[in-house]
């Protein structure tokens, strides 16, 4: 059933996809996507062959489908070095492991859109992501005209980073995409001129206050030393007075 009726109280679960959602995930992908796919990617889905994946379902459905898919998300690993955007990851070559995850799919059944399905599987992608080490960043293609998901991932702090023309060809037609992209695990762009020349004029600030402060303690301590000099010169000239002092009483108490 591509199409099921909500629960009164649907409680939504979500889990790994298996061999056995096989039919429903094709019937939905067919549904939902005006992009047909080859039988092997959803063999490849339900079976792990490179490709993980998560399901959503509704537990409280009361047709005795409550193990049905209603969303799933699909996604597959791949090497940073060898993405489309491996310019916008500031990548270092000697880090050749460096990896990214790439969200090939998403979709939820119309009657169940409202209940934050596809954002919680989104987070599912992000949380493995993050779980791996290597991994820099979550990205994906949005057809431009899907103003629903676009606005979806803008909402979980996606950043769209680039159009690309006539990215998808649909039934004759070629229509542009948006790349929308999330760091994880410390990843970042590359620094842009602006970035570059905020952080010189930051560092030639830094850099004018230490010496500034460099000639402020040497002031100061010039400043010290000469109040010492001053100080010693008096004390020095007024010892000879006090001995002559002294000397001249003790002469006087002798005669």
């Amino acid at each position: 059933m591509v199409n099921p009726k909500v629960s009164s109280q649907p409680k939504i679960c979500y889990r790994p996809i298996r061999p056995s959602d096989l039919d429903i995930l094709e019937h939905i992908h067919g549904r939902l996507f005006p992009i047909r796919y080859e039988s092997t990617f959803f063999h490849d889905v339900v079976n792990g062959r490179d490709i993980v994946s998560w399901g959503a379902v509704d537990s409280n459905r009361s047709d005795g489908r409550s193990d049905e898919l209603i969303g799933f998300v699909t996604a597959r690993i791949v090497l940073a070095k060898e993405s489309e955007i491996v310019d916008m990851l500031g990548y270092d070559s000697a880090k050749s492991d460096q990896t990214l995850v790439y969200v090939l799919t998403l979709g939820v059944v119309e009657a169940y859109r409202s209940f934050g399905i596809a954002s919680s599987l989104i987070r599912e992608v992000i949380k493995y992501a993050s779980s791996i080490p290597t991994c820099r960043a979550v990205y994906l293609h949005v057809i431009s005209y899907n103003n629903p998901a676009i606005n979806l991932y803008k909402k979980m702090s996606f950043k769209c980073v680039r159009r690309l023309q006539g990215f998808y060809l649909i039934n004759g037609q070629h229509y542009d995409s948006f790349l929308f992209l999330y760091y994880v695990n410390g990843g970042r762009s590359p620094c842009s001129p602006l970035e570059i020349l905020t952080a010189i004029v930051s560092f030639m600030r830094s850099g004018f206050k230490s010496v500034a402060a460099r000639l402020c303690r040497n002031g100061s301590r010039k400043i010290s030393r000469r109040a010492k000099c001053k100080e010693s010169h008096s004390l020095v000239s007024a010892t000879p007075n006090k001995r002559n002092v002294a000397v001249e009483c003790s002469g006087y108490e002798c005669v």
